[in-house]
């Protein structure tokens, strides 16, 4: 990151959540991007629409990064991205990542089979104080860097939503989930009010 001695930057409140924000989201974090110099967007998606529609509006010269579910998220055996739209996003440039939930995983296993709740699923609630789609973006942030396909070295712009959709971007240098406490949000760029 360059040196700044001082940023203004406006955050955009949402008055409720979901998809009917996602393309205030993604011309904001188009805007955003050249104003910051960041050429790397990570998007969460799950039929791969967001980030499809994230690489319709986003300028050529940023890399988008499609961060799914992993495998059995819903269902065991089961991918939520369809081959269909990942060979799409593919085709367009997209760059498809498909790892293990950075806070979910053993830990969640872990609650599934004993009740009690391990540390990956207490930062997941605690970062959900500030939205479900701060948290998304926060941890496919984690997912990209563990995949090597974000630099922790170079900060990115993270887009998050609730359920569906985006209503949520978040300016941060990236790291790996094994050095979490070196994650820096920067700011966040856009948000819903209410959740």
């Amino acid at each position: 990151m360059q040196t700044r001695e001082a940023v203004e930057m406006q955050c955009i409140l949402f008055g409720k959540p979901g998809p009917a924000n996602t393309e205030k989201v993604l011309d904001l974090v188009g805007e955003r991007a050249r104003e910051l110099s960041v050429n790397r967007i990570v998007v969460a998606t799950c039929s791969g629409r967001t980030a499809l529609r994230a690489r319709e509006l986003l300028s050529p010269d940023l890399e988008v990064i499609a961060v799914t579910h992993v495998t059995g998220f819903r269902d065991p055996n089961t991918q939520e991205l369809s081959p269909e739209a990942a060979r799409e996003l593919s085709e367009r440039g997209v760059r498809v990542i498909t790892t293990g939930h950075a806070f979910g995983g053993v830990g969640r296993a872990f609650r599934n089979k004993t009740g009690s709740y391990e540390i990956d699923e207490v930062v997941a609630f605690t970062l959900r104080i500030f939205g479900q789609g701060v948290k998304v973006a926060c941890e496919i942030a984690l997912m990209a860097a563990d995949a090597g396909a974000v630099r922790t070295d170079e900060e990115v712009i993270s887009i998050g939503g609730t359920a569906v959709g985006a209503d949520t971007a978040v300016w941060m240098r990236p790291t790996n989930t094994s050095k979490f406490f070196d994650l820096k949000l920067r700011a966040i760029l856009c948000k819903p009010s209410d959740w």
